[in-house]
């Protein structure tokens, strides 16, 4: 691995684990075990670090948020599409750590956050109203944007309200708790009928709580 990828590496695991304000270039030289002039050779301070994950995790969100949807989703294929989008998230939880105070003092991310925000939003609704189109969901035209802008917040917040109320958990559990949490919202205008959409989704959690236990007593 080249010795700026592996100085990416470094930081967004420190920054992860201890959190950005935390961390100095220091110990992120350290970490990779090379001296901080080399490290400044390739990244001039925190900033260029801190600009160069943010380019990262805007394409990998790019990419999941402009994955067609052709059809109908099942449950499970739901359940799996935004667990990929909490996935992203999560590994580049420090971004949302924190969130306000990080774009205080990194201007320069507040645009591009503000658009990452944006698409979430338009991604969502344009889903919702795909679904609508199908006879999926039965929901009014002026509620789209309203559930589209929850689904959003969900997505931008979950983490840190999981951090304060489950310090301890893992971050597949974390994920899974937030997928479940953004069907649930969806749940109320299925068409089918709330109450057996919930119970697919109640099962999905259950099943996928019960393979994370078995894989923490491994």
């Amino acid at each position: 691995m080249k010795t700026r990828d592996r100085i990416l590496q470094a930081s967004l695991s420190l920054f992860n684990e201890e959190g950005e304000t935390n961390v100095s270039t220091v110990d992120i030289a350290n970490q990779v075990d090379i001296s901080p002039g080399n490290l400044y050779y390739h990244f001039k301070g925190k900033d260029a670090l801190i600009s160069a994950l943010y380019e990262s995790f805007e394409e990998e969100m790019r990419i999941v948020l402009t994955a067609p949807v052709e059809r109908p989703l099942k449950p499970e294929d739901n359940w799996l599409y935004f667990y990929i989008v909490f996935e992203e998230i999560f590994d580049f939880r420090f971004f949302y750590r924190n969130l306000t105070d990080l774009l205080t003092r990194y201007p320069a991310l507040n645009v591009r956050f503000q658009d990452l925000l944006a698409r979430k939003q338009a991604t969502s609704a344009s889903m919702i109203k795909s679904l609508s189109d199908k006879g999926v969901l039965d929901i009014r035209k002026d509620e789209v944007p309203q559930l589209a802008e929850r689904l959003t917040m969900l997505l931008t917040y979950w983490l840190n309200f999981e951090a304060v109320r489950h310090p301890e958990a893992s971050g597949p559990d974390i994920i899974h708790g937030g997928v479940y949490q953004i069907l649930s919202l969806v749940a109320p205008y299925f068409a089918g009928g709330r109450e057996p959409f919930m119970d697919v989704i109640a099962s999905l959690y259950d099943d996928q709580k019960a393979d994370a236990a078995k894989r923490r007593r491994r």
